[in-house]
């Protein structure tokens, strides 16, 4: 027998067939790409986790996110970063981009989340930027926790940019230091004159209380309410009225990455300009006694039930802006109201008051709500004012605060942590 002539056959064989099946299975994958429709819908979902252990050991975390959105495509995209860190030194850097372009739809939801427990010492970098530049719609939510226990030392840095030619945004920018910067990013404001179309405007979530700041009172505001990125507190004690603020107390609410507006509420009469000036001299007195810093606003409260006259605004006004702090009003500036009416009739006066008091108005009252429920940003107050403050809930019994929205612009003049 020839057996070469025999494996020679059998070897042809087996290439012929290996051969036909080779071919059959990319005819087969050929089909059935051609057989996929196009799509342009996309849900995205992207998420970077960070976890340690306790230990004495150095990390250091960098994530990027990044997602780009063209031609016509609708995207859903949800971005979460959660670094959970105890007991270490840490190093974090969180970014997040997105672009969008052409004629792209995108509904775009960005979260950071630092953690931060126990002994860490460190730096923490957050980063958001939404560059949209598509012809169609567009729709972000923004949110940065920095949740940072007492005995934390770390340097928290956070950006958040948004540019584009349309866009509708929110930033819950629960930027805590807990600072996110959040509530409501670009918000229209009519009823306030100060309205530079040109400076993207953000809001801030913050509270006030007559009551003292302990840390059982900041532990009764974050679990029933939210995280304030203002608390507005009294100088000096105003006895069966309010508890003045300390330097103990300052240190507090410095270490939750808030800053502080400072009220004078030493006075029931606020009318005439000696006792504008008397009373600005007071205020000025308590603010030199706890080292405030220059540049700092003083916000006289001038209630509803108080008698209120120009000459008392004018001399609280001079007062207190040829000393190294600024002048500020707090009370109902409702159309109408005996305080708007005072303060409308000062600025005729002498228009620079208009130009460089701020004001916190508590109109209109909408009732109490979390740091969640906030409201969009619509004061009542004179127009072309610096109204940057709107206190637009009293009187909650939980915790014995008022709720406020404030124009990140108010800022220049709080005292920063």
């Amino acid at each position: 027998m020839d057996w070469k002539k025999y494996l020679l056959i059998a070897a042809a064989t087996f290439l012929i067939l290996f051969s036909g099946i080779v071919t059959v299975l990319l005819f087969h994958t050929k089909s059935v790409e051609a057989d996929k429709e196009p799509s342009n819908s996309v849900d995205s979902q992207g998420t970077a986790t960070t976890e340690s252990g306790q230990g004495n050991v150095n990390i250091s975390v960098t994530n990027n996110i990044q997602n780009i959105v063209s031609s016509e495509a609708k995207a859903t995209i949800d971005n979460k970063v959660t670094n959970d860190i105890e007991d270490t030194n840490a190093s974090i850097e969180n970014t997040i981009d997105n672009k969008t372009e052409d004629d792209a739809s995108v509904t775009i939801n960005n979260a950071i989340e630092n953690l931060l427990k126990g002994q860490v010492n460190g730096t923490t970098t957050n980063s958001i930027t939404n560059n949209i530049l598509s012809n169609n719609k567009a729709e972000l939510a923004n949110k940065i926790l920095n949740d940072l226990d007492l005995t934390v030392d770390v340097n928290v840095t956070n950006e958040l940019n948004t540019n584009g030619k349309q866009e509708n945004t929110n930033n819950d920018n629960e930027n805590s230091n807990d600072s996110d910067d959040s509530n409501n990013e670009e918000n229209s404001n009519d009823n306030n004159g100060d309205t530079d179309n040109n400076e993207e405007t953000s809001y801030l979530w913050g509270i006030d209380s007559a009551s003292e700041t302990t840390e059982d009172f900041y532990a009764c505001v974050r679990d029933n309410f939210g995280t304030p990125k203002i608390v507005a507190r009294y100088l000096g004690t105003n006895d069966g009225v309010s508890h003045g603020l300390t330097g103990e107390q300052i240190d507090l609410i410095h270490s939750n990455e808030a800053d502080i507006l400072l009220i004078y509420n030493g006075f029931t009469d606020a009318t005439g300009y000696d006792n504008g000036v008397s009373e600005a001299k007071k205020a000025i007195a308590l603010a030199n006694d706890l080292s405030t810093p220059d540049g700092v606003a003083i916000f006289a409260d001038i209630e509803p039930n108080y008698p209120v006259d120009a000459a008392f605004i004018e001399g609280w006004y001079d007062e207190v802006s040829n000393s190294s702090y600024e002048p500020a009003i707090y009370g109902i500036f409702d159309s109408g109201e005996a305080l708007t009416n005072a303060f409308n009739e000062a600025v005729e006066n002498k228009g620079e008051i208009k130009e460089n008091t701020y004001l916190w108005s508590a109109s209109p009252n909408i009732g109490i709500t979390t740091e969640q429920d906030a409201p969009e940003f619509k004061v009542d107050a004179p127009e072309g004012s610096l109204a940057y403050g709107w206190q637009y809930g009293i009187d909650d019994e939980t915790c014995n605060i008022d709720t406020n929205l404030f124009d990140s612009k108010i800022t220049d003049v709080l005292w920063k942590h």
